[in-house]
């Protein structure tokens, strides 16, 4: 919210907000840019008729005072995902979409369009190198590159996001259960993605990774009313722990790593070559590519260790990303730590789903916050049940300083550590404990 708050202002318009608890890096931002609200809390008497339109996040809650007051004075009410398609209704829209993978997807695109000097709107859910912002609105770009979250609209619109932006070119990366409390079951899920690719505009196009059974029967299932392209996992192999990728021009060496990337790449080609870009400059752009924030992301590294950063926390993006970095560094211990932070990934039912999601982990460890599982008036779990529902050799913890603790005892040399997670384990500093750890070798 606060980057398209600041998205609006570079496009010269007033802008004014609201909310009960601001955190950095959004407080400094907001600052930087004369954003930041005077106090925080709710003033509905803000709220008046020369107000245009109001966008609703997607934590406020529906009794709030502010919307209230907008729905009785009549103002237009948009949802995060609505008001983007407001704004990019007249230009060429390109939806990228899956349970995983579609950040560093989009952010592909981004990076290879803005290399080429090509003008673009966009929306994107990481920090990208390159970029000030997650979201640019302007009145020039023609086109517009969003990554389609498929989590709900707003409190008032229990749609998920990417339904809003009916795509010219559309992008799935791959489906995997996630989000169990809005889906309960997989064919619910699933249904969405469905939803979604009927929404592509006449005569659109529809990309998809062919080696997931759920997208190649959906793509079957529209096929004749879009354009279906698919992709699969390109050529590649691995040499001094350095991704090649096999392209039609020559082998390339890529600053990113894991199958699941080769196959993100793969997807933002398509996408590129649709676009315009030719082939020999897609690749040449690509392998300058680092990756988004969290995406991971490398912390700290020596000759010795290397500790990786990830926002993974659902069981296929476990997988993916310990398999990956394994793969790429196969003669080095890894050692595996998640936080099961997420509404889903504390439920008790689903905790089934994690079996062996780490098992390429030399040793896996996994935390959790009795307190976070209270406070979603959630089911309590155990330290046992985790232990069990993962399998293999891994050992929960309740108690982030004890786990960080321990962590600091191993020997790391001839080790990687990789910390996957959508929380922050109760406060503490990633970045900084990375940093001690590979000093202290």
């Amino acid at each position: 919210m606060h980057n398209l708050a600041i998205a609006l202002k570079q496009k010269k318009y007033t802008v004014t907000g609201s909310d009960d608890e601001i955190f950095e890096p959004s407080r400094s931002r907001l600052l930087a840019h004369d954003l930041l609200p005077d106090k925080e809390g709710w003033n509905p008497e803000a709220v008046d008729a020369s107000v245009d339109a109001v966008i609703l996040g997607m934590h406020a809650r529906p009794d709030n005072p502010e919307l209230k007051r907008a729905r009785e004075l009549g103002i237009k009410i948009f949802s995060y995902p609505e008001y983007l398609y407001e704004q990019t209704k007249h230009k060429k829209r390109i939806v990228i979409g899956g349970s995983h993978g579609k950040t560093t997807t989009t952010s592909m695109v981004m990076h290879v369009l803005q290399a080429c000097n090509v003008k673009f709107d966009y929306m994107v859910g990481a920090n990208i190198e390159g970029f000030d912002t997650m979201v640019r609105l302007s009145d020039d770009a023609e086109i517009a590159v969003f990554e389609g979250d498929e989590y709900l609209s707003s409190p008032i619109d229990s749609r998920p996001k990417f339904h809003h932006y009916l795509p010219d070119i559309a992008l799935l990366t791959g489906i995997a259960w996630d989000h169990i409390n809005v889906f309960p079951t997989f064919e619910n899920y699933i249904h969405q993605f469905e939803i979604f690719v009927s929404l592509i505009k006449p005569k659109g196009t529809l990309i998809y990774f062919e080696e997931d059974k759920c997208l190649k029967r959906i793509a079957d299932n529209v096929m004749g009313k879009v354009i279906v392209m698919p992709y699969r996992t390109p050529s590649y192999h691995i040499q001094n722990n350095k991704t090649i990728l096999e392209s039609d021009i020559g082998n390339m060496p890529l600053s990113v790593f894991g199958k699941h990337n080769l196959q993100n790449l793969a997807g933002a080609k398509l996408i590129c070559t649709e676009l315009g870009i030719p082939d020999r400059l897609f690749y040449e752009k690509i392998a300058t590519f680092k990756g988004s924030s969290r995406r991971l992301e490398i912390i700290a590294e020596n000759d010795e260790a290397t500790v990786f950063y990830d926002f993974a926390h659902s069981p296929s993006k476990l997988k993916a990303t310990t398999d990956a970095v394994k793969s790429q560094y196969p003669n080095r211990k890894l050692i595996a730590v998640m936080e099961l932070h997420t509404f889903s990934s504390l439920k008790k039912e689903f905790l089934p789903e994690y079996h062996n999601a780490m098992a390429a982990a030399d040793k896996s460890f996994v935390y959790f916050n009795p307190n976070t599982i209270a406070h979603k008036k959630l089911e309590p779990i155990t330290e046992q049940q985790v232990e069990d529902a993962f399998g293999g050799d891994v050992r929960a913890y309740t108690n982030a300083d004890e786990l960080f603790e321990d962590l600091g005892k191993f020997e790391w040399k001839n080790a990687n550590l990789l910390i996957m997670t959508s929380g922050n384990f109760s406060g503490k500093d990633i970045k900084i404990f990375g940093h001690e750890l590979i000093r202290n070798l």
